[in-house]
């Protein structure tokens, strides 16, 4: 176990530098070749492999493993500017060079034990052999590569991308008559920016089992939505202030009562802004594709066999909290919520540009879509003690 944990600790560190040139998808294709990846390799190599002719700038020798002056320079300046900051002075050197040793002693003796053949050590090492391979294959493709003509293309052929109509966000009450109807419009809960009492007079009252379970939530739609019935899109269309309640609307299936409690802008975009998002787009989906391509051919070119009719026979543990996502992001029942708990929105949203207000929305509203999180900045590791094949 303890050298199965020296594997680890030197792999992964290397792993997180060679692994920033792919893409998540290509990633996913690494990752699925090594379905254990809790470990990968990028600058542990055996020494041995690179022997100094000339035996003057030899540092150490390990039985038969040599550590040269060039080696220990190629690992170091390999490492960030803090790590390399770290070990300029020469009893840090010192200290560095006593860790590859130390490296190489166990690595050694790890293999003596036969270690390099446990099945994580070698799939580990068919993950690095891959990714070395499809980084020497397509690591010379770049984003330059896309043309602005490619760009125009892309930009011209998909509008709806960068080009959007203003849409607002309405929540439903549906009951069977006008009597009711009236009665529901009455209720102080069913207005305000705050949707909890709308969303309470929604579970005790609507008919409409669809958008029952969402509190009554008709999601963002714009003004030529077709999805729903046409006096619905038009009264929400004449609410202005997020909290704004509509009179009683006469439809189809009974009368309803429509709470504004969002807003989107009008979405329009210039090709100059969104020229390197779409560079991007491009160059991921052509080097994907030709990671495709390079895997299918391969795979034509060797003796494959598959046999899924033995899947059956593959059993999953299912027994340690294994609750499946569906259930698990699909809001309780009649609980009057809309969003998944962990990801509720915001209960007001900005106002449309122009409109007119009749009380102050809090500064607190936002918008009525949950915002991405903001990632936590990076932070370096503190303690650089292992050099690309640490302890």
């Amino acid at each position: 176990m303890g050298m199965k944990l020296l594997f680890s600790c030197s792999f992964r560190r290397s792993l997180r530098r060679s692994f920033q040139w792919v893409s998540r998808g290509e990633r996913g294709l690494l990752l699925g070749v090594a379905a254990l990846s809790l470990v990968g390799a990028s600058g542990c190599r055996d020494l041995a492999a690179k022997r100094s002719a000339n035996k003057g700038n030899v540092l150490a020798q390990i039985n038969e493993t040599v550590i040269t002056v060039a080696d220990m320079e190629e690992r170091l300046n390999n490492q960030s500017p803090y790590v390399r900051a770290r070990y300029a002075a020469q009893e840090q050197k010192k200290e560095y060079l006593d860790n590859l040793v130390k490296f190489e002693v166990l690595a050694a003796e790890a293999k003596k034990q036969g270690i390099d053949r446990d099945p994580e050590v070698v799939r580990t090492m068919k993950q690095v052999m891959i990714q070395k391979l499809l980084r020497s294959r397509f690591d010379k493709y770049k984003q330059e590569d896309i043309s602005d003509a490619d760009v125009q293309r892309y930009f011209d052929g998909h509008p709806e991308e960068f080009n959007r109509p203003p849409e607002i966000r309405a929540s439903l009450i549906l009951v069977a008559d006008e009597a009711t109807a009236k009665k529901v419009a009455a209720d102080p809960r069913v207005s305000g920016l705050e949707n909890l009492g709308f969303r309470t007079l929604v579970s005790e009252y609507s008919v409409d089992q669809e958008t029952k379970e969402r509190g009554g939530d008709l999601r963002f739609f714009d003004q030529n939505n077709r999805e729903l019935p046409k006096e619905i899109v038009e009264a929400a269309f004449k609410l202005v202030n997020v909290g704004d309640v509509s009179p009683v609307i006469k439809t189809a299936r009974g009368y309803a009562l429509l709470k504004l409690t969002g807003q989107r802008r009008a979405l329009s975009r210039t090709l100059a802004e969104v020229a390197p998002q779409i560079r991007a787009k491009l160059f991921r989906e052509r080097r994907q594709h030709l990671m495709d391509e390079y895997e299918d051919a391969l795979r034509k070119a060797s003796s494959v066999q598959v046999f899924p009719d033995k899947l059956s026979l593959v059993r999953v543990d299912l027994t340690q909290n294994a609750v499946g996502a569906p259930d698990e992001l699909r809001p309780a029942p009649h609980s009057g919520e809309f969003h998944p708990a962990g990801q509720r929105a915001p209960q007001a949203s900005p106002l449309r540009p122009g409109a007119p207000t009749t009380a102050a929305s809090p500064s607190s509203a936002g918008s009525s879509s949950p915002a991405p999180a903001t990632p936590p900045a990076a932070t370096p590791t503190a303690t650089p003690a292992a050099p690309s094949g640490g302890h």
